[in-house]
């Protein structure tokens, strides 16, 4: 028997006075709680206001698998988001699109934004929902993998699958697929680093026109490592094998740390870039948390 589906609008802005984070929580106060209730155990869009400079507008999705009173403040809630569940949009949305307004349940009868659009938490119809998500996970070919990779007949076939007119459930299906995430991480990653390789400083294209480098999970996806971009790294062929073999690793002042059990010590070193740091992204949120720098040097760095 299928059931009904409640979506909802959380605004976040990374400057805000709230605890914040996300891809785990999301703190408001009592007077949304009702609204919040609604989306318990269903699937949210996270909106940055119009105002913020550079404004990302609808920047991600995420499933909220309950609500608690924030144990820290009286006053407070947290709406706690499922682990594995948030997905950035690689193509975040504006709030207006081709001169019309995305988030259509915002319109009055005449036509014109209504008051609700000053909600911080707001009911999101299922239309709505799957017009913004059928925007955000679009499709680029320059951020999909190398042409030069062999791929079998068959596999990665749901990542070139049209996500045109699809339900809200359908689109649902897909924010659980692991070739939809995977594409839509590489974009985000890759963005963020400028598509330049973050331990070697170089940015090289191929003849394709994509980007050789990876993107790749400093603590990896079969780890409970999330899809965000700050548990993610841009880096080429060479430096990601390095990295997911413990090879190379991180300190948590962002130092390119060798390894003493490589057999070739400076070679290695030879093709790290002269800084012997990473080379991180302009904005600080997009920049590696040390939480997840720690678990790799712990479960993957050879020491």
């Amino acid at each position: 028997m299928l059931t009904s589906m409640a979506f909802g609008i959380f605004i976040h802005r990374t400057d805000s006075i709230y605890d914040d984070v996300p891809s785990e929580r999301y703190q408001f106060p009592k007077q949304y709680l009702t609204r919040a209730q609604q989306c318990e155990g269903d699937w949210i869009i996270y909106l940055e206001p119009s105002k913020v400079k550079h404004t990302k507008g609808y920047f991600a999705v995420a499933k909220v698998q309950t609500i608690v009173p924030d144990p820290r403040n009286a006053d407070m809630y947290l709406a706690i988001i499922e682990p594995g569940t948030y997905l950035d949009f690689g193509d975040p949305v504006p709030f207006r699109h081709a001169d019309d307004v995305v988030e259509q349940g915002l319109l009055n009868d005449d036509g014109k934004i209504s008051g609700r659009a000053q909600a911080a938490v707001r009911p999101l119809s299922p239309e709505d929902f799957a017009r913004i998500v059928e925007l955000g996970l679009g499709q680029d070919d320059n951020f999909l993998p190398r042409v030069d990779r062999s791929v079998p007949v068959g596999a990665f076939q749901d990542a070139y699958t049209p996500f045109q007119h699809l339900s809200a459930r359908e689109r649902v299906n897909q924010l659980t697929n692991r070739a939809v995430r995977d594409r839509n991480f590489r974009k985000n990653v890759l963005r963020a680093y400028g598509e330049r390789c973050a331990i070697t400083g170089l940015r090289l294209i191929n003849g394709g026109g994509r980007a050789e480098a990876e993107a790749a999970h400093i603590r990896p996806v079969e780890h409970d490592g999330p899809d965000i971009v700050s548990n993610g790294l841009a880096l080429s062929g060479t430096a990601h094998w390095m990295f997911d073999r413990g090879l190379v690793g991180l300190s948590n002042d962002l130092d390119i740390l060798v390894s003493r059990q490589s057999n070739d010590i400076d070679a290695i070193k030879g093709i790290i870039n002269a800084s012997g740091k990473l080379l991180t992204p302009e904005r600080p949120a997009n920049r590696p948390r040390p939480e997840f720098l720690t678990w790799h040097r712990e479960n993957c760095f050879k020491h």
